[in-house]
């Protein structure tokens, strides 16, 4: 098996618009910025994870529609494989209509999943030589939920992990047994809250909802808190939490997206589920120091000279 992250997740084109406040039903305002990029958890983690230096696959699926030029255009730009990138003859490519206010900075945000919700087990079955390489595969909530046991139960069948972050915040209950097939969690604050009714806000609080989630077959639970840091429960019952990097913050967008993707890189290199957490934190610290998502993931470079102007021994010191 090769070190390989594969990526099970989503594209969509994200739609942004800026006006000065949000219109109201019924109301017309008049913008000033539009923009059109790549989005989506799956492909913003798939690119946290290459550019963070892992050997990457995607697997999501597009329509056939002027939408899905923009996924193949930006993933040749990057060096992405694009082998297993499908597409649907009916079901259009994914959006997400995003409006920002410029005199609050709130948004909202409604997103259409579109192809990305329409994979068949059949396309599951055409990735099994790649799933069968794959060291770590990442999940969300994003696509179709059927599809994703199939490729869990595959790559964990040839020795590999399984990581879930469950995410955007699931609007149902998850089966515990769709939540306890994945070795490794990562709900935010939010997402925890949501999947054990503990409403996370310190160390105590984050124990208690990871606890209820290994108590659901997952081994090790991860729930990341923002400035706080990041808690782990690990499979053999140790509980730390690891503190958030200084960092001048401009845009928190895609955060955990870089964190995912960085901790699978992490992983898949054979580093040691501690040492993953930090080379996560360092990806998404650097991420939140630019404006978007996908655009502001960093390179392996970049994360190479941010560790090495860390004082480690210091810093582990704080894990605790």
């Amino acid at each position: 098996m090769t070190r390989r992250v594969t990526v099970l997740g989503s594209f969509v084109v994200d739609l942004m618009a800026r006006s000065h406040h949000i219109p109201v039903p019924g109301e017309t305002v008049k913008g000033s910025i539009f923009k059109m990029g790549p989005g989506g958890k799956g492909s913003n983690q798939a690119i946290a994870a290459h550019r963070s230096g892992g050997q990457v696959s995607l697997i999501t699926k597009v329509g056939k529609d002027i939408f899905s030029t923009v996924a193949t255009e930006f993933y040749e730009q990057e060096g992405i494989d694009q082998t297993y990138i499908f597409q649907d003859p009916i079901v259009s490519t994914g959006i997400a209509l995003i409006t920002v206010s410029e005199s609050s900075a709130e948004n909202t945000i409604t997103v259409v999943p579109g192809a990305c919700s329409a994979i068949t087990i059949e396309e599951i079955e055409r990735t099994y030589p790649i799933l069968d390489d794959t060291s770590v595969i990442v999940c969300q909530l994003e696509t179709n939920l059927d599809i994703i046991p199939q490729a869990v139960k595959r790559v964990q069948g040839k020795g590999g992990l399984a990581l879930l972050n469950p995410a955007p915040a699931p609007q149902k209950i998850l089966e515990d047994s769709f939540i306890g097939m994945f070795d490794l969690v990562t709900p935010n604050e939010t997402e925890a809250t949501i999947l054990t009714g503990i409403n996370v806000i310190d160390r105590h609080s984050a124990l208690q909802a990871a606890s209820i989630l290994q108590d659901k077959g997952v081994k090790d639970v991860l729930i990341t808190m923002g400035n706080k840091g990041c808690f782990l429960l690990s499979e053999e019952g140790e509980a730390l939490l690891f503190p958030a990097l200084p960092v001048k913050v401009v845009d928190t967008t895609g955060a955990g997206d870089a964190f995912n993707g960085g901790l699978a890189t992490a992983l898949s290199k054979g580093k040691s589920l501690k040492e993953s957490i930090v080379f996560a934190t360092m990806v998404a610290s650097l991420s939140v120091t630019k404006i978007g998502t996908a655009p502001a993931m960093p390179t392996a470079s970049e994360v190479s000279s941010f560790f090495s102007k860390i004082d480690m021994d210091s810093y582990w010191k704080t894990v605790k």
